[in-house]
């Protein structure tokens, strides 16, 4: 198992953010977390991202406690935020360059553009400052990241929010692309027509707790609408 959150358990004071949570995501699978917000999506990625602690309960990354193997589980993992934060006075290949030399990848400027290629960046656009590249550029280059440093997991908090349709669907291709190469991914996200085209499994979180699970291929996208919203109201 890639990923696995065992009776994981996050307070802060008095405001209980992750009440128990079961959860496993192993390699080609794509599990999206859906829920409002304040539901427990992005405390969940935190948790195995090693920024936060959990209360109780582990969070286990390739088997590996991630609070007490914090830095060995990183190896493991990329991670693509809602804005991925790239040196904007930098071109996309400069970037890649740094941060995979950051983690340790060695990688030739002619691999790396190969990379950014295949993860969707056109080329003309490697040679150009990321301060002028739209967002959906720049989770293409978080993709290409992933890519270099050979990920096994992918973590994503609302990856596809803000984009346009297309670039929506153009991340969608490169994560389900990722996903038959067999990385795990887990992804939070509000996006139910996404979730249900890229997932294997959906979860449904509110209030801390997966209060429903789905395989993706089992229902239609009106099912799963009625599902989230019938647990939305509960």
């Amino acid at each position: 198992m890639i990923l696995q959150a065992q009776n994981l358990v996050k307070h802060y004071g008095e405001h209980v953010a992750l009440r128990g949570l079961e959860l496993a995501v192993d390699a080609g699978e794509v599990f999206c977390l859906l829920g409002a917000n304040g539901a427990g999506k992005t405390t969940t990625i935190q948790l195995f991202l090693g920024f936060i602690e959990p209360t109780s309960g582990s969070a286990k990354i390739k088997g590996l406690e991630v609070r007490e193997h914090a830095q060995e589980t990183k190896r493991y993992l990329a991670y693509i935020p809602e804005n991925v934060m790239l040196y904007p006075n930098l071109t996309g290949v400069e970037n890649l360059e740094y941060f995979t030399t950051l983690a340790g990848v060695d990688a030739d400027v002619a691999t790396l553009r190969g990379i950014l290629s295949q993860s969707g960046l056109p080329d003309d656009a490697a040679d150009r400052y990321v301060g002028t590249y739209s967002k959906g550029m720049r989770q293409k280059v978080g993709i290409a990241m992933a890519v270099a440093r050979k990920a096994e997991l992918l973590l994503l908090d609302e990856p596809t929010s803000g984009l346009d349709p297309k670039a929506s669907n153009e991340f969608a291709q490169l994560v389900t692309r990722l996903r038959d190469e067999g990385v795990a991914v887990l992804m939070a996200t509000h996006d139910l027509f996404r979730s249900r085209e890229i997932a294997t499994r959906i979860g449904i979180m509110k209030q801390g707790q997966l209060v429903a699970q789905v395989d993706a291929g089992d229902v239609t996208h009106n099912d799963l609408e009625r599902i989230y919203l019938e647990h939305m109201h509960d």
